[in-house]
């Protein structure tokens, strides 16, 4: 098949009002698939601002201005609920959080093009036009990625840029899954949809959110002190909107977590902590819940995470280098982003437990990396150079 040219898609048809949208939810119903991007803002807001949707079907491309006067998107919710219809997307985390937000359902049923050329062996988390280079070979005009997108109105080179990236995902969409069918990976893929096809993705616990700033200590009021606080700035951040680095630091809250402030002044003495932040609502809400968490019952307070701590075993460097050279063996072989296989942290554990519960060492991933680690380490499997590759080598006895 010829890389498509710009000149075969139709024009871009931006739309304004309820009445179009319903119209041209209730054509793209009757496609097998649609593609599908966003356009937002979220620079100083904890919600991301919805300026635009774009949709492509064979037939026709259009441009949504969400912020159209008068605009309800519920014509758009019952397409992206309308199971009959494969929504495609390239990155699509973001706009599913957008639309989880909307809706409060996800959009059903789902493809991502960038978990699908992961896959396919193009690479970790390859660019929306990267993979358009490759694999249709277009080039896409890159002019308007840093546009304000809620400024109106919006200028015909905008509506045209915002389209594009929905008018290439549909030959990327088809190529992509042709190759999955091609070299049997269609359950791969299905296996990592599984993650996208979950609110819980996009709907952290605040109670576990204190985990991923890895703190370095065992001790359990202080890791209670982080969890409370932690869970308290997730809910100021969403009632207030405002992302939740920009209402307090990490840093400020490691120093809260350690410090345990009782008042106002204490409070406001903390670092990236304001005097008006501490007198102010926020702050004093902020104060009760540390007043309540000091007296947690020690019961109920958190264990530091498995692997953590200061005191934490520390896996052998050597043998970290080894299992990463051999994930990137293994993935170079089977054609298959490393990145999807196998994380750092799995890697730590691998090193470290003699069988770790990661998914590694699970369906396809096992088949392609995780029982050569575990070969690896019980010392069946050795790694050679031969004509310019990493080869596995296996010991006598053990099988090809």
């Amino acid at each position: 098949m010829a890389p498509a040219s710009r000149t075969e898609f139709p024009d871009p048809v931006l739309v304004t009002t309820t009445a179009e949208l319903g119209a041209v939810s209730a054509r793209l119903r009757r496609e097998p698939f649609i593609t599908i991007d966003t356009e937002f803002v979220r620079e100083r807001t904890y919600w991301p601002e919805l300026c635009l949707v774009q949709l492509a079907s064979a037939d026709e491309v259009v441009v949504v201005d969400a912020l159209a006067p008068g605009m309800d998107l519920a014509p758009l919710g019952e397409l992206l609920a309308d199971e009959g219809v494969i929504k495609v997307f390239h990155a699509a985390r973001q706009d599913l959080e957008i639309f989880l937000h909307l809706f409060d359902r996800l959009p059903q049923p789902l493809f991502d093009t960038q978990v699908a050329a992961m896959v396919a062996g193009y690479g970790d988390q390859v660019g929306y036009d990267s993979l358009v280079a490759s694999v249709v070979g277009a080039q896409i005009d890159k002019s308007h990625r840093f546009s304000d997108w809620a400024a109106r109105p919006l200028s015909a080179a905008q509506i045209e840029y915002a389209a594009a990236d929905v008018t290439y995902l549909r030959e990327v969409y088809q190529r992509l899954v042709a190759q999955l069918d091609r070299e049997g990976r269609k359950d791969w893929m299905t296996a990592e949809m599984d993650v996208l096809n979950s609110p819980a993705t996009f709907r952290p616990d605040p109670q576990t959110l204190w985990e991923r700033m890895r703190p370095r200590t065992n001790n359990r009021r202080m890791l209670g002190m982080l969890r409370a606080i932690t869970a308290w700035r997730e809910h100021e951040a969403q009632r207030v909107n405002v992302p939740r680095q920009r209402l307090m630091k990490d840093e400020s809250l490691m120093e809260i977590a350690a410090t345990s402030p009782g008042d106002v002044d204490a409070l406001a003495r903390v670092r990236g902590i304001s005097r008006g932040f501490a007198e102010g609502r926020s702050g004093q809400a902020l104060l009760e819940v540390i007043a309540k968490a000091r007296h947690e019952p020690d019961a109920s307070l958190p264990r530091p995470p498995k692997g953590r701590g200061k005191d934490a075993a520390r896996p052998s460097a050597a043998l970290v280098a080894m299992l990463k050279v051999l994930l990137a063996a293994c993935c170079e072989r089977h054609r298959v982003a490393p990145k999807l296989v196998a994380s750092a942290e799995d890697i730590d554990r691998l090193a470290l437990e003699d069988a770790p519960e990661i998914p590694a060492l699970q369906g396809w991933r096992r088949e392609v990396f995780g029982a050569q680690a575990m070969a690896l380490k019980a010392g069946e499997l050795t790694l050679g150079v031969a004509d310019g590759a990493v080869q596995l080598i296996r010991a006598k006895g053990q099988g090809a």
